[in-house]
């Protein structure tokens, strides 16, 4: 993979992290004087400055020198704090039911699971927290269109909006770098997946 298309952690006025964007993005932020690069001392360094200090590990090339690679840039001028809820979406589901399906128990990869209404959506169930499972493949065709009653099947659990972020465990068990870990002891970024329309 290219430098330029690896990981950059965007902060808010308040030092607050609010999204994750490319190494590509993040320089043409901080050429445009809209962000500022920190370093892991947080100093903060317009374009010009960051362009002055020594290439590390991670560097660009550029036309008459090579610059280091920023981690972290500081949104000069953007003051909105992440929202503070679990956004209904795929990849919160799967995290609140722990890959598992909720009908057998059983733990399977994300590629072998998918989502399922409690209350099928053809009897009137809706798409929201509490009507929407994971459920593997086999126990979803032994369900069909039938409530699990109707079916003879069992929640293990019964499905709740939860009260927890995933932002911590799921979106930063990829790659991460050093130079994020100080600001994102206390984050809750939710909101960086899709949300899932309700009906």
């Amino acid at each position: 993979m290219s430098v330029l298309n690896t990981k950059v952690l965007v902060l808010n006025r308040s030092y607050l992290p609010i999204h994750i964007t490319s190494v590509r993005r993040a320089v043409a932020l901080l050429y445009q004087d809209i962000a500022r690069a920190v370093d892991e001392q947080y100093r903060i360094f317009d374009f010009a400055s960051w362009s002055d200090l020594a290439a590390e590990e991670d560097a660009i090339g550029l036309v008459n020198r090579v610059i280091r690679v920023p981690r972290v840039i500081l949104l000069v001028a953007y003051d909105r704090i992440p929202r503070r809820y679990v956004r209904f979406s795929r990849f919160n589901i799967y995290a609140r039911d722990q890959n598992r399906c909720q009908y057998c128990g059983r733990r399977f990869a994300r590629s072998e699971l998918n989502l399922d209404h409690v209350v099928p959506r053809s009897k009137g169930g809706t798409s929201v927290w509490e009507n929407v499972v994971c459920s593997c493949h086999r126990c979803n065709r032994l369900k069909g269109g039938r409530s699990p009653s109707e079916a003879g099947m069992r929640l293990i659990r019964t499905p709740r909006r939860p009260q927890w972020t995933p932002f911590m465990a799921e979106t930063f068990s990829m790659r991460r770098y050093k130079e994020w870990l100080p600001f994102l002891s206390a984050v809750d970024a939710a909101y960086w997946n899709t949300e899932l329309v309700a009906e």
